[in-house]
């Protein structure tokens, strides 16, 4: 599964705009640092663009509790805490002007005939190669 982000995360780099804020971002308010890995921006879009194609109709705030984790409050208990809702609507922006995903009408975001053709093809080779 990780492989396969990150495949169809090499094939984004060329379609997505970085933003210039992707280097010193925290992916979430209960992370300490930015992601360490300068590639994190097109594994995360190709996540999304998978969980989509998976089970339609996910919107921002289902993409911020998938991509939360606990939040680690010192000595009192660790709560849940979501993740960033920017960069996943940024990411899901990004998406949509790729015609990968487009808004459904129930609510969320689906996946295109074209992006799903696409990820098909990804799938496929490195299915191939393995």
């Amino acid at each position: 599964m990780q492989r396969l982000n990150l495949v169809i995360g090499l094939i984004f780099i060329p379609l997505i705009e970085l933003p210039h804020w992707t280097d010193i971002v925290k992916t979430a308010t209960f992370k300490e640092l930015a992601p360490y890995d300068p590639d994190w921006y097109y594994i995360r879009a190709a996540s999304m663009a998978r969980k989509i194609y998976l089970r339609g109709g996910i919107g921002v705030g289902a993409f911020r509790r998938i991509y939360g984790g606990s939040k680690r409050n010192g000595s009192r208990p660790p709560h849940f805490c979501k993740s960033s809702g920017s960069i996943a609507r940024h990411i899901l922006q990004q998406l949509q002007t790729m015609n990968i995903i487009e808004l459904d009408s129930k609510g969320g975001r689906r996946i295109t005939s074209s992006g799903q053709r696409d990820l098909d093809q990804v799938a496929g080779r490195i299915a191939v190669a393995h």
